[in-house]
């Protein structure tokens, strides 16, 4: 039966460097497939009523103007969201846009704080303010005007924003999409450009990272172990960069703990590099061969199974100690946190 790298001595971890690589390799899980919800996730029937309601409001886009724009998204929040996905664009790049067309200044941050309340709360009504009400209409009447225009012609190495299936053309393409549909070629070559749930990936980031924090301090818990969880970009006394985790505290760690999960071997490869820097904190002033703290890395993901230097700079930069969604449960009783337990398995 293999032997994991968080049962050797460090000497013997040396010695079979190459070897444990591949274990590790061998115990890695990744959900890339499935991705969490989340807070202000738009299911379809939603989102594609919305888009129904718009396209009645504007009697098939034959007569999109602002007002009859306003009276759709009115009568359906989200379909502020539908204008969106029409323009291809994020809300920071909408509201830039309309600043520029209308003179109205659409700060970006109201932009993507209006943006999430609507998914957050679809069914809710607009603000009623009058300067949330000026800020909708100068979105929407800079979404006409593009719609209007198109996409221009630009240099053969370049290509515009608006140069989709829907809108290369202005109005015409967006009525012959809304009254015939698009090709499924063309759907797929746009898909291909803007990558599936790349919007909805980025917004639940945070989330899928949580799923392996959640798992290491519930092991922590169960074990009765002292830990303070860093917040993300917490800045905390005696370390340049926080980790996840500080077992007992920051004012006198005995572990270190980092969770991370990568899908692709650039961002594995970044995430190796604060581990190792943690390493080289923990050794800082020590003598040879004796550290401040034990350093452990928990990950998950394909990205950290592709490059087999990362993960031998990974192994020595822990001395071992890297755990992955299989092996969790052994993460007390092979590092320095069995030290730590207060409470036994029960």
């Amino acid at each position: 039966m293999a032997r994991f790298p968080f049962e050797l001595t460090y000497e013997e971890l040396l010695a079979g460097l190459d070897e444990f690589v591949s274990v590790v390799f061998a115990s890695l899980e990744s959900e890339f497939l499935i991705l969490p919800k989340g807070d202000g996730f738009i299911d379809y029937e939603t989102f594609g009523g919305a888009y129904e309601i718009l396209k009645r409001a504007t009697n098939g886009f034959t007569n999109c103007t602002p007002e009859s724009m306003l009276a759709g998204v009115h009568a359906a929040p989200i379909g502020l969201i539908v204008v969106r996905a029409m323009l291809g664009f994020t809300p920071p790049e909408w509201a830039y846009m309309a600043t520029q067309r209308t003179g109205i200044e659409v700060p970006q941050g109201v932009a993507r704080s209006m943006d999430r309340a609507i998914r957050l709360k679809p069914r809710a009504p607009l603000g009623q303010s009058a300067l949330t009400r000026d800020r909708i209409r100068a979105l929407l009447t800079a979404a006409c005007l593009l719609f209007e225009e198109g996409a221009p012609h630009v240099h053969p190495d370049k290509v515009h924003r608006l140069d989709k299936a829907d809108t290369r053309g202005g109005l015409t393409d967006i009525q012959a999409a809304a009254k015939l549909g698009v090709s499924y070629p063309m759907l797929l070559y746009e898909r291909f450009l803007g990558r599936p749930f790349a919007g909805h990936k980025d917004s639940v980031s945070e989330l899928i990272g949580d799923s392996l924090e959640i798992r290491i301090e519930e092991a922590l818990n169960a074990a009765g172990i002292s830990n303070r969880k860093t917040k993300r970009a917490e800045r905390v006394p005696n370390f340049d960069q926080a980790p996840d985790f500080i077992i007992p505290d920051q004012f006198a760690p005995e572990v270190v703990i980092e969770a991370k999960i990568a899908e692709d071997d650039g961002t594995a490869r970044d995430k190796v590099t604060r581990v190792q820097h943690l390493g080289q904190l923990s050794a800082a002033g020590q003598p040879a061969g004796t550290y401040r703290f034990e350093v452990i890395a928990c990950i998950a993901g394909r990205g950290f199974g592709i490059r087999r230097e990362d993960m031998r700079k990974l192994l020595l930069a822990t001395r071992g100690k890297v755990f992955t969604l299989k092996t969790l449960d052994r993460l007390i009783d092979c590092t320095r946190l069995r030290d730590s337990r207060t409470t036994t398995p029960g």
